[in-house]
């Protein structure tokens, strides 16, 4: 495996972990991309370069598709209420809401209702 592969494994990994490290309350918050990069043992410069190297996208892309991903799992998945969950995710509701729209088109509550069947 390639450095480059490794470097960019490495970096999906973590964010698995991370992400789930502050829904279980383990991590009071979401980390930076330096902070992620200094974690990897690496420059920011360098996991951006390398990230976009090996995915054509920056890391933050699929820092946020991670994030979504487990904010629409928990909208479908759970009776919590959307301020509850954007607590969860370490989001002021208000700003959550704004994030959620901006990366789905759908505001937290109409993308629940629109997943019930």
């Amino acid at each position: 495996m390639k450095r480059s592969e490794e470097i960019t494994r490495q970096y999906f990994t973590f964010l698995d972990k991370h992400i789930q490290d502050v829904i279980s309350g383990a991590a009071s918050e979401f980390m930076e991309l330096n902070e992620i990069a200094r974690e990897l043992a690496v420059s920011h410069k360098h996991l951006t370069d390398t990230v976009k190297k090996e995915t054509g996208q920056h890391p933050c892309f699929f820092y946020d598709e991670k994030i979504i991903l487990q904010i629409k799992q928990m909208l479908v998945g759970s009776d919590r209420s959307v301020a509850e969950i954007a607590r969860i995710f370490t989001y002021d509701p208000s700003n959550f809401s704004k994030f959620f729209k901006k990366m789905t088109g759908f505001t937290p509550g109409n993308f629940r209702n629109s997943q019930k069947v």
